[in-house]
């Protein structure tokens, strides 16, 4: 083997090393070169012993070629180099990863897409920290500063541009354009004699054949599974038979319980479902107007297949089973009772969720929905009526934060949460409307808490827009809270239900209250008198609004 002898390099046959600035090839004057001569060279000693001239490593007293030493490092050193280098590396990214918490790192959003169709300047792709930085007025993150002055500046500036501008209702013929297989199944006349949208609808099965085979529900959550093993035991002996055919009972609810989250309606859930004549969805929330029929099955999953609305029906058929039977006249004596049956839904989300519009209809107006979610419930269901329950804003949001944030919970970690998010509200209203800015989905996955679900007032506007208001009863947690009776007795008003026993309206206004906050929450304590502060700045224009709206100042919220 030969070796270079001024770095110690192995070198293969004729391989003249011309890397080496000593090694000049057959020009090389061995004569003149001083490395060649022997100068300063020292001679490396073993056991008193001179090494072999080949095994002879040249330290050399000529600093200005200290770089070279780098090229001198035996194979095992340089390894330990790289070793170190990658150790270092992923250190710091693992340092980096730690903004994730604030939302804006390495955060995949299954809505990374553009915020406003009609801004070209934010593609369909755009991630949602290039959403971000789009949305901050300066390089200053507010997030860390508790100095209300400041954060009031932000509230101001958002008060200056709220506008409370009534929207263009769709016709029915652009609805039916953008759902044609949901306007295919549901008609547009019902039996009239049922309180419920119900209708026939031939069943072209046979008695092998599972009606909840791909049943999406069912699918995706083994917690319905059982509900749906029952379905399919029962679903033969409730068809009607009728000239060889078979037909099954659809039904659609007769009323919604549409919001909102944090403010009580798991509750009024709970206490509804006691009453002989109300029957609910075999799940509590399908969310399916507002996220299944989209794909959307969790949020931070993207989008999946989408759910048809007969999975949807399938929901209501334990309800459809006993209003069959009354139908068929087969309920004998209990006809009368049962006929009065009334069936409900209590998705939390139908009032204020529309962020999927973005990725399936076209043709917005300088980034609004051209269609909401009651646009299409009243296509069917003009006389449907609905229920909303509501809390402080302030109080709902903190709440909201402490259900469901995971981790490193505080105050203080709220307050900058919520600074943050009014910063990026705030960038919002300063390019568009407020109605763009409330429905839209990157700002709303943007914002570390859900500040605009508290702004109640802006989507009551848009429900009534549709709906009379005779078909909305709006109430207070506050007032169900502490007098459970006088509510409950306006929800059953409201839904004509009739007159209950002592014994059956004590069983349902003296149960323990459902969906409190966790222990673990209650002793983080309440929110920071700055953040309360803050947030009562920021909801009051809103609250004001919703006062005037529903003629009730008690929804100012000025005493909580």
């Amino acid at each position: 083997m030969r070796y270079c002898i001024n770095c110690c390099i192995h070198l293969l046959p004729n391989d003249l090393h011309r890397q080496c600035f000593r090694c000049r090839g057959p020009d090389h004057n061995n004569q003149k070169c001083p490395a060649c001569r022997g100068e300063n060279k020292i001679p490396l000693y073993t056991d008193s012993k001179q090494m072999k001239w080949l095994a002879v490593l040249e330290v050399r007293t000529d600093h200005c070629e200290s770089w070279n030493g780098l090229f001198c490092l035996r194979k095992g050193k340089l390894c330990s180099l790289m070793f170190g280098l990658i150790i270092m590396t992923l250190v710091m990214v693992s340092y980096m990863l730690t903004g994730a918490k604030h939302g804006l790192l390495l955060i995949p959003s299954p809505f990374h897409y553009g915020a406003f169709a009609s801004n070209p300047s934010l593609m369909d792709n755009e991630s949602l920290s290039d959403m971000k930085d789009h949305y901050q007025p300066s390089k200053m993150n507010i997030s860390y500063v508790k100095d209300y002055p400041s954060i009031k500046l932000i509230i101001d500036t958002i008060t200056s541009k709220i506008e409370f501008i009534a929207r263009q209702r769709p016709d029915l013929e652009e609805l039916r354009k953008q759902e044609p297989h949901m306007f295919s199944v549901i008609p547009n006349k019902f039996l009239p004699n049922s309180k419920n949208p119900c209708w026939y609808e031939e069943y072209r099965g046979n008695t092998t054949t599972d009606p909840y085979a791909t049943n999406s529900y069912a699918l995706y959550s083994k917690r319905f599974r059982i509900i749906f093993d029952y379905l399919r035991k029962v679903f033969w002996n409730h068809l009607y038979h009728y000239k060889d055919k078979h037909y099954r009972l659809r039904c659609l609810p007769h009323f919604y319980i549409i919001g909102q989250p944090k403010c009580g309606t798991t509750d009024l859930y709970d206490r509804l479902r006691l009453h002989p004549d109300v029957r609910f969805s075999a799940i509590k929330e399908p969310h399916w107007w507002t996220r299944k029929r989209f794909g959307i099955i969790r949020l931070r999953d993207g989008f999946h297949d989408r759910y048809p609305v007969e999975d949807y029906l399938d929901l209501f058929d334990l309800a459809a089973h006993q209003i069959q039977s009354v139908l068929q006249g087969d309920a004998g004596k209990e006809r009368g009772k049962r006929n009065n049956i009334i069936i409900g839904e209590a998705s939390a989300s139908t009032m204020w969720d529309n962020n999927a519009w973005i990725f399936f209809y076209d043709n917005s107006t300088e980034g609004e929905p051209p269609f909401l979610i009651q646009d299409f419930i009243h296509a069917f269901q003009p006389n449907a009526k609905l229920i909303i329950l509501l809390r402080d804003p302030v109080e709902r949001l903190y709440s909201d934060y402490l259900y469901f944030a995971s981790a490193n919970k505080s105050a203080e970690d709220f307050h900058e949460k919520v600074a943050e998010s009014l910063q990026l509200f705030e960038g919002c209203v300063l390019d568009y409307s407020l109605r763009a800015c409330v429905y839209n989905n990157t700002l709303n996955n943007a914002m570390p808490v859900r500040l605009q679900v508290g702004l109640y007032v802006v989507y009551l506007l848009d429900w009534l827009t549709v709906f009379n208001k005779d078909q909305i009863l709006v109430l207070r947690l506050e007032d169900h809270a502490s007098n459970m009776r006088y509510t409950m007795h306006m929800v059953f008003q409201f839904l004509d239900l009739g007159p209950l026993s002592e014994k059956q309206e004590a069983l349902i206004t003296k149960s323990p209250a459902s969906n409190t906050r966790r222990p673990e929450d209650r002793s983080l304590g309440p929110m920071l008198p700055t953040t309360k502060a803050i947030l009562r700045d920021f909801y009051r224009p809103f609250n004001t609004k919703l006062a005037q709206v529903l003629s009730d100042d008690a929804f100012l919220w000025k005493r909580t």
